[in-house]
């Protein structure tokens, strides 16, 4: 090695650069180092000082820092250093590591009061409405190409006849518009799920729920509130993009928004991880000041050594493209509460260079020991398009240390770009085109779930393809992401029909059952809400379990700048590694600015996953002893049985549906059913009756609604519905705790008149 020293001073503090060449392989590193400071400095210390302020400014200091200068660029040339890193690579340069370290401190740092006890928001606090913070576009370079792993024709035909996904488990209302005050579009909508709860946040506010029953425990309450008496942009601008996650590892929730001064560009971000299990309890709360540019999109993830983070990165007015950049937030002190610091080792790493997604840790058993965090990018290369995959070697000790590297470029199969000049594209019923909804397509969607299973890896996630010119969901599922190689072990576009899929977020469970919950809509539906999946031993590449309705929005979004969703959340039960839940918007109504957000449970396993079983000895062969003599028995009374008190059954209902099949002319109709409610154990709420199944053109309305015995189903079918036989489940929810039962039935288009 020959290093090269570099220092420069001012009176914000120092950096020095070494600059190394490696005699063997003639590449070089470079690694900036910089003394810690405050992030309140750390603005300041953006703007170069002027030469009179400088430490070198003398002729003789002056005359040597410009002949050291010019010998270091001509050391850098001849290292090649200066060059333009692969197209394909997406960022730095697998030899390479980090060309420089970004150290920030937490500029504030202390202890929430218990969120149970911070006053509820007023509607008072609400803002005129608006469209939610700006979501600028990514530069478009992707060219289209077919789609060759669309699921096969016959397995969805299959699964839209006979699906066998089980129906969810609960299924409740989430927070609804405003959002807490926001008064915005799209509720960026998203949650997390406990050991006992469920925490949904969206733009901006947050609620607190039992998972067992639904029932609201606290809110929902502003995202600002968790910062009451924080002072700063993080309690009085906070601007949304929340996330919120369990760290399941550690048995802490971790709150994040982003926060900027008013009329300027985002530029912080705050992250707030309670003190305990309870997400009404106290937390530790951070504000991050990580810039003077606009820093969107925050994702977080959690990781064993850190909270990741990544940002896409624009200039302070939103219009040019910088690249994204990935952060690092010191987790173990943030769990105690003392001070943090943010590591980022490379800065936006260009607008050439695709968005991407840090991995989030699912599941019981840990990545290796000393294993990077990953992080994998969106395929939109113009060419050789690929899931480029980074590793995060983040040390917070001594941050120069950091690297992050291109580890791999597994490639991705073609498709066709989704809304890359509108991005406003996705149709719903009873809008106009002007209404269509935002389809980002242009960057994966949240989260990048990762999972060990003790033999592989494994990472899923999914973005938004145009698929026979409708949306479709381009899921993947990526091996052995830090250990290597990283392969891509499936990946499909699932399009089963005309009707438009996008907004997914993916998840597997300790069995490595996979599933995706997305938002559906069409010319002729409402946005909806919905899920498929796939068993580890369907074959692979497809979702072979089919689709389920989780909820059918009965309005269409108007205006609100086209904004839909922006990302939505699917996470799995830490408690069972089987249980999904999954939350996302819809209209109950047609109307703007008026989104309502669900929120469900499903299971594709029946249990957790079955451990591997411990190797027994074979057993060693003994002499079979000589029996002893058998004592004659002495009878024994038979005891008199002790009488068991029978049960008294909880409330509970069922449904039934009649007839089991109605056929409706090819020119259209209606069908009739009646749906039974049948109670026991003294069950005498009202039933909320829904229907989920139906096909395009067809629609269904009962009477009454709710219901206490029976109600009167009519489906309407037009004239346009495709011929054909749809089984069809109407759901319904009742009682306290609700109770949620369901029941099918078949809806039959005669091919005949």
């Amino acid at each position: 090695m020959h290093p090269v020293f570099l220092s420069s001073a001012s009176s914000g503090g120092s950096e020095f650069f070494i600059i190394t060449r490696d005699n063997g392989s003639g590449s070089a590193n470079i690694a900036n180092l910089r003394s810690a400071r405050p992030a309140l400095q750390q603005h300041s210390l953006m703007k170069r000082k002027s030469a009179a302020e400088s430490a070198f400014f003398s002729p003789r200091f002056l005359v040597g820092f410009v002949l050291c200068l010019i010998g270091a660029v001509l050391a850098l040339l001849g290292f090649g250093l200066l060059s333009g890193g692969s197209a394909s690579a997406q960022g730095p340069n697998q030899n390479q590591g980090s060309s420089g370290v970004e150290v920030g401190a937490s500029y504030h740092n202390d202890v929430s009061p218990p969120m149970r006890d911070v006053p509820p928001w007023s509607a008072s606090g609400s803002k005129p409405q608006h469209e939610a913070n700006e979501n600028p576009k990514v530069p478009y370079r992707h060219k289209d190409s077919a789609d060759p792993v669309i699921q096969k024709t016959f397995v969805s035909i299959r699964n839209m006849v006979a699906p066998n996904v089980p129906s969810p488990l609960l299924n409740f209302d989430g927070i609804p518009f405003p959002g807490v005050g926001c008064n915005c579009a799209p509720p960026d909508t998203n949650g997390a799920v406990g050991k006992t709860q469920y925490v949904q946040i969206v733009n901006e506010g947050y609620q607190v729920f039992d998972k067992a029953t639904g029932n609201s425990v606290l809110g929902p309450n502003s995202i600002s509130s968790v910062w009451t008496g924080f002072g700063g942009v993080c309690e009085t601008s906070g601007s949304g993009d929340p996330v919120m996650l369990y760290d399941h590892l550690a048995d802490r929730w971790v709150i994040s928004q982003f926060a900027g001064a008013s009329g300027g560009p985002i530029t912080d971000e705050c992250v707030a991880v309670s003190t305990s299990a309870d997400a009404t309890g106290t937390y530790n709360r951070y504000g991050f000041h990580l810039g003077t540019n606009f820093f969107d999109y925050p994702k977080l993830s959690v990781w064993t050594d850190a909270y990741y983070m990544s940002m896409n990165v624009f200039n302070a007015a939103g219009t040019s493209y910088l690249g994204p950049q990935a952060f690092a937030f010191d987790r173990t002190n943030m769990l105690a509460g003392l001070p943090a610091t943010f590591v980022s080792p490379t800065g936006a790493l260009g607008g050439s260079v695709d968005p991407f997604l840090p991995a989030d840790i699912d599941g019981p058993t840990l990545p290796p020991a000393g294993a990077p965090a990953t992080f994998v990018g969106f395929p939109g290369q113009a060419s050789n398009p690929n899931y480029t995959t980074y590793h995060f070697h983040v040390d917070f000790a001594t941050p120069a240390n950091s690297t992050f590297t291109t580890f791999a470029t597994p490639p991705a199969a073609g498709f066709t770009a989704l809304c890359p000049t509108t991005r406003s594209c996705v149709p719903q019923a009873g809008t106009s085109s002007r209404d269509n909804l935002d389809g980002i397509g242009d960057r994966l969607m949240f989260r990048a779930a990762y999972r060990n299973f003790g033999t592989y890896e494994s990472v899923v996630s999914n973005y938004s393809v145009n698929a026979g010119g409708v949306a479709g969901v381009r899921w993947f599922e990526l091996r052995n992401v830090t250990a290597g190689p990283v392969t891509v072990f499936q990946e499909s576009t699932y399009q089963p029909d005309t009707t438009w899929r996008w907004m997914g977020s993916a998840a597997m469970d300790g069995q490595g059952n996979l599933a995706i919950g997305f938002s559906a809509s069409s010319s002729t539906i409402n946005p909806q809400l919905r899920y498929a999946a796939r068993l580890a031993t369907d074959p692979l590449n497809t979702l072979g379990q089919g689709e389920a309705h989780l909820f059918d929005g009965t309005g269409s979004q108007s205006g609100t700048s086209n904004r839909w969703g922006d990302y939505s959340a699917l996470v799995i039960d830490p408690v069972d590694d089987a249980t999904f839940w999954y939350t996302n918007e819809y209209y109950s109504a047609n109307g703007s600015f008026n989104w309502r957000t669900r929120i469900a449970s499903f299971k594709l396993a029946s249990a957790a996953p079955t451990p591997t079983p411990t190797p027994t000895p074979a057993p060693t062969a003994t002499p079979t002893p000589t029996p002893a003599p058998t004592p004659t028995p002495t009878p024994t009374p038979a005891p008199t049985p002790t009488p068991t008190p029978t049960p008294t059954p909880a409330p509970d209902f069922s449904l039934s549906i009649t007839p089991s099949s109605v056929t409706v002319p090819r020119g259209g109709g209606t069908a009739s059913y009646t749906v039974t409610i049948t109670p026991t154990g003294g069950f005498n709420s009202p039933v909320t009756l829904s229907v989920s199944g139906l096909p395009a053109g067809a629609t269904g309305s009962f009477s009454p609604n709710p219901a206490t015995g029976s109600s009167a189903l009519t489906i309407t079918v037009s004239s346009s519905t495709a011929r054909g036989t749809y089984p069809f489940t109407v759901t319904g929810t009742g009682g306290a705790p609700p109770a949620t039962r369901t029941t099918t039935a078949t809806l039959i288009k005669a091919v005949r008149k």
